[in-house]
């Protein structure tokens, strides 16, 4: 409920601020349509592709008996349907390069980081040390391993 609340309210506040308001726009004018669209098309579409990736992977096949999944786009990160919403958001945001939106788009990723660390405690307690050793190699919402 709470990323269809989410997807609601950005695109009211992406929207009005794009196309009636325009009041954080503005940047628009220093980036040309030549650079951000062709940009913001490329994220969309690896937006979608890993989204399929993901879904694919978790609900095209039976499996059966329920284990961590470790192979495809879930080799790259832990959340890959997650970041891949997170990119769909960054795809409309190059469009229009609104900072209201931006603002909506960082709430955005804190509420997909709270979730996939509740979720991963779940996982946790499931599948214990598979799990934890999943966690050790793959990073969790974005492709890029922090050091701790």
């Amino acid at each position: 409920m709470g990323q269809l609340i989410l997807l609601v309210i950005f695109f009211v506040v992406w929207i009005t601020d794009s196309f009636v308001f325009k009041y954080s726009t503005f940047l628009i004018q220093y980036v040309s349509n030549y650079i951000r669209v062709p940009i913001a098309l490329i994220i969309l579409v690896i937006s979608g592709l890993l989204a399929w990736a993901g879904l694919k992977i978790v609900f095209g096949e039976i499996k059966e008996e329920p284990q961590v999944i470790i192979t495809g786009v879930f080799s790259i990160v832990r959340h890959p349907i997650y970041l891949s919403l997170i990119l769909f958001y960054l795809g409309f945001i190059l469009l229009s390069l609104s900072l209201l939106s931006t603002l909506v788009w960082f709430i955005i990723i804190i509420f997909y980081y709270m979730i996939s660390r509740y979720e991963e405690k779940l996982l946790t307690q499931r599948f214990r040390s598979a799990y934890e050793e999943y966690k050790k190699k793959v990073p969790m919402l974005f492709p890029i391993k922090l050091p701790h």
